[in-house]
């Protein structure tokens, strides 16, 4: 069953992960205020979210805000604008896109329509990026989108965040806030005094405290802004946690990160002691936004109420709440000529995450006019055509094992109500006459029908499993499905 947080005891796992990924074994700490507790519940009983990532780099159609960064990735090459040799020049005409950043096409409602068609339970929008740039009206910097030097800032709906979390509430959805806590356009993050070495700050905190402590202070008010501007805000969701408190035993600097890379083969990242004061921050946040659900990405501790597999599913049920965020199409950022997972795809992809105990945070990213691809509406409204008929096995279920037997999927109900989810597969040509499921044996008396429809199964014990017959009249309705659900009541 769902591991509720509130039966939860201290689970700790060998390794801690470094800061851009969580795996199934990374430590958790449980949450003690009750009504974090109330509203974590809440929340894994929603199980469906979309994630937007989005500013100003989306006219380049670029990975968002990584290219600034003086790392050695690959798959975020300086490909664009108009020296991409030289990185200081690129990098003042990447933060010049604000000038040119006009999303008139921007239409929130029709977003929030379609997720709310498709299922969605809540969305989390990027509010500023590692880039700096704010899509909120902030006071603390003028890199924002409602600045006069971004065109946008004309528009009646220039404070998007405002505007994106007004429209989505209005549909029922909860609004999520993700937040950046590196910022690398302010100078009390990357001082312009030394150049940038890696993501990481470019300076000694412990060497510069006033300075540091400048940016502790412009971080902990931005943050505030959104909690105390924005109408209610359910989620603050934190990414760049290499930012963040660290042992001093734990503290290597650029000389000994770069010795480590020539060993082995890839680049270490330094790791800083970036202390931004966590503890005081969240409970600055849960006065203004009382049981607030805080995820402080990758740093391991007690704000960090659910872990964040990114752009995978786990291959095993976790022992505490958890979302895996998944790109729908294209990358993180926007990309154009995006190809998007098919409604089989994200269906099946669903149905696995909740049926470990997850939940699924599903990225769209908007265009620099504004606008989401017809893929992206195509998918969202196969996958909501499915969840009219099946979402009574999604929402509100806790994880049973065994979880999976082979393509059939395992959720259940409080009440005791079973769901076996088949996961038809592409190129399928005939459904089974009978479905084996292997570790659920239902109790005697139990109803067996598939939901949509009233067709009552036969079905009985087999060892340590249950087989259900499936007639010959369904199968063929069955076969054009992404999944079916069989419901034992």
């Amino acid at each position: 069953m769902k591991l509720r947080v509130t039966s939860f005891i201290f689970f700790c796992f060998i390794q801690f992960l470094n800061a851009q990924a969580i795996y199934e074994d990374e430590r958790y700490v449980p949450e003690t205020d009750p009504l974090v507790l109330e509203k974590l519940d809440q929340w894994q009983d929603i199980k469906f979210g979309l994630l937007m990532h989005w500013g100003p780099y989306s006219q380049w159609g670029v990975v968002e805000s990584w290219s600034i960064c003086p790392e050695e990735y690959g798959w975020c090459e300086r490909k664009k604008g108009s020296n991409p040799d030289n990185y200081f020049a690129y990098k003042k005409e990447y933060e010049g896109l604000q000038t040119t950043f006009n999303p008139v096409k921007f239409n929130p409602e029709k977003w929030a329509k379609a997720a709310k068609n498709a299922g969605m339970k809540y969305v989390v929008f990027t509010t500023k990026h590692h880039d700096g740039f704010s899509m909120f009206d902030t006071k603390y910097t003028d890199y924002k989108i409602t600045d006069s030097k971004t065109p946008f800032s004309t528009h009646p709906k220039a404070n998007i965040t405002k505007e994106i979390f007004d429209a989505f509430r209005k549909e029922g959805l909860w609004a999520g806030a993700y937040f950046s806590k590196p910022d690398w356009n302010v100078d009390s993050y990357w001082d312009p005094y030394y150049p940038p070495r890696d993501r990481n700050v470019n300076y000694s905190p412990e060497e510069n405290p006033e300075k540091w402590q400048e940016f502790v202070d412009f971080t902990h008010n931005q943050i505030l802004e959104l909690l105390t501007d924005y109408g209610k805000v359910d989620i603050l969701w934190l990414d760049g946690g290499w930012v963040a408190k660290t042992p001093k035993s734990e503290i290597t600097s650029w000389y000994d990160a770069q010795l480590k890379d020539n060993e082995s083969g890839y680049l270490k990242n330094r790791i800083v002691n970036q202390d931004i004061k966590m503890d005081e921050l969240v409970k600055k946040a849960r006065e203004k936004q009382p049981g607030l659900i805080v995820v402080d990405r990758a740093v391991h501790g007690k704000n960090q109420n659910y872990l964040t597999p990114e752009n995978r599913v786990p291959d095993k049920a976790l022992p505490y709440p958890w979302e895996s965020c998944i790109i729908a199409g294209g990358g993180w950022s926007y990309s154009p000529n995006a190809t998007y997972m098919s409604g089989r795809e994200a269906v099946h992809t669903l149905v696995d995450i909740v049926a470990k105990g997850g939940n699924l945070l599903l990225n769209i990213a908007p265009s620099p006019e504004g606008e989401w691809d017809a893929g992206a509406y195509k998918l969202l409204e196969e996958i909501g055509n499915w969840m009219k008929v099946n979402d009574e096995a999604i929402y509100g279920t806790e994880a049973k094992a065994p979880y999976k037997y082979k393509n059939i999927c395992l959720t259940s109900k409080p009440d005791g109500t079973d769901f076996l989810i088949y996961l038809v597969e592409e190129g399928q040509t005939e459904i089974p006459s009978e479905i084996y499921f292997e570790g659920l044996v239902p109790k005697k008396g139990s109803r067996a029908t598939i939901l949509g429809s009233k067709t009552r199964l036969k079905w009985s014990r087999k060892n340590e499993g249950v087989v259900v017959r499936i007639p010959d009249a369904i199968k063929e309705k069955l076969l054009q499905s992404e999944a079916f659900t069989i419901k034992f009541k």
